[in-house]
């Protein structure tokens, strides 16, 4: 599609309206004229914290063929029609929800909209293509299973998560994806793909009648409640153990991490600021200048907050060559231990709060980017003013605010560590 997206309106002033179908379909519609364009993003909650537990990766396989044909058309037919009226469909799948993306030029949403009930109401799930995808799947957990990154990444979530679905691969595993079959696809469609568990966001040059009417022809054939397995609130496991992967290569893949906190917590906004000064802050961050520009220990170095639904961590990682990897997980254990017992300067602090409001507009500068922002606030339940309010709440953070919550995130320090290669110093 060439048709470049509308520009995007600064966040404060979006006029999101939220609207109900006669049928009960609920969305937030953005409504742009500037362009003909329409840009809608949906999720339904669960995704792959609902695979079986033999059954790893069926959410990830599910999403993939969701587009693999539906109602009359089989895979081949349906791409045809997709690529005849221009339109972008997409699904994936998290670990707390499974979604997907359509955008269209105005002249050709009835058609989009109608391949998209298709593909959620009346899916296939062909046996070629199943297969076909299987096959794409397996190609790249063959790939995952050599890749340093990959394993470093499997193995933290293992021992972070045991007997939990955080700790399995969203993707899946080599031994359970070749088990996945027509019927547990099916299955899990019934069971997760419905009404009550379903946020929608919809920009672009549609008004309101018209946006309900789309909406309950797109999803009001859907089941009218899912079917959803309760999940466990955990908090990460192993806290203060060293897990390593045993690689014949020159570079150790460090992951690292620790309870963080919720995202309803009243603490996030100031973990935010925190999360930034320690390593979220790229080029500014203290990982960065620490462990890259002072010591030259690797190329990258980060962290971030992961606020899943029944988990909060707080996580980063590296890279750097076998004999400095103890070096550079005592420098990372240093900054964490300065700024749980003496907090950030007042420049980083404000540093990070202007960083942190500065770019929040980038989140909103194409109709796809603003939908997926207001599926995002409501899965997050923030609220209709969160655009209004979240630069607000950042710069309120105080200095004691933020010298509370580091030392709420770090602690004694203790770290879960997961390396792969050979490294020396752990």
């Amino acid at each position: 599609m060439n048709a470049p997206s509308p520009p995007a309106a600064a966040p404060h002033t979006l006029p999101i309206r939220p609207i109900e179908t006669p049928r009960g379909v609920r969305a937030w519609l953005v409504e742009d004229q500037s362009a003909p364009l329409v840009a809608l993003r949906f999720a339904f909650r669960g995704g792959a914290s609902q695979d079986p537990a033999d059954k790893a990766g069926l959410a990830n396989m599910m999403s993939g063929l969701l587009d693999e044909g539906a109602g009359p058309y089989d895979s081949a037919a349906f791409q045809e029609r997709l690529d005849e009226f221009a339109v972008e469909l997409s699904f994936d799948a998290d670990r707390d929800s499974l979604g997907g993306g359509l955008r269209t030029l105005t002249r050709h949403r009835a058609e989009a909209f109608e391949m998209l009930r298709l593909a959620l109401v009346e899916p296939r799930f062909d046996d070629d293509a199943v297969e076909r995808i299987r096959a794409q799947i397996s190609a790249g957990l063959k790939h995952e299973a050599k890749d340093p990154d990959s394993i470093v990444g499997r193995a933290f979530a293992e021992a972070a998560f045991p007997n939990h679905p955080y700790g399995k691969s969203v993707n899946g595993s080599l031994e359970t994806v070749p088990s996945l079959g027509r019927a547990d696809i099916a299955a899990l469609n019934r069971r997760l793909i419905a009404r009550d568990n379903l946020v929608i966001g919809i920009v672009g040059a549609i008004d309101a009648a018209a946006a309900a009417a789309a909406l309950d022809r797109i999803f009001g054939d859907l089941p009218a409640k899912a079917e959803l397995a309760a999940i466990p609130t955990v908090a990460p496991a192993r806290i203060g153990e060293t897990v390593i992967s045993h690689l014949d290569i020159p570079q150790t893949a460090i992951r690292f991490g620790r309870a963080g906190v919720a995202r309803k917590d009243a603490d996030f906004i100031a973990a935010m600021v925190v999360n930034h000064i320690f390593g979220g802050g790229t080029f500014q961050s203290r990982l960065f200048k620490e462990v890259r520009e002072k010591r030259g220990l690797a190329y990258s170095v980060s962290s971030s907050l992961i606020a899943n639904e029944h988990s909060a961590l707080l996580f980063g990682g590296t890279s750097t060559k076998n004999e400095r990897a103890g070096e550079a997980l005592q420098v990372i254990r240093e900054q964490i231990a300065s700024l749980s017992t003496e907090g950030p300067s007042d420049e980083e602090i404000e540093k990070a709060k202007k960083y942190i409001t500065g770019s929040y507009p980038l989140r909103f500068d194409s109709s796809t980017k603003i939908a997926a922002q207001l599926v995002h606030m409501q899965l997050d339940e923030l609220g209709l003013d969160w655009m209004q309010r979240r630069n607000a709440l950042v710069n309120a953070v105080s200095r004691a605010d933020v010298t509370r919550v580091a030392h709420r995130l770090f602690g004694d320090g203790a770290l879960l560590v997961a390396a792969a290669g050979q490294p020396r110093g752990l």
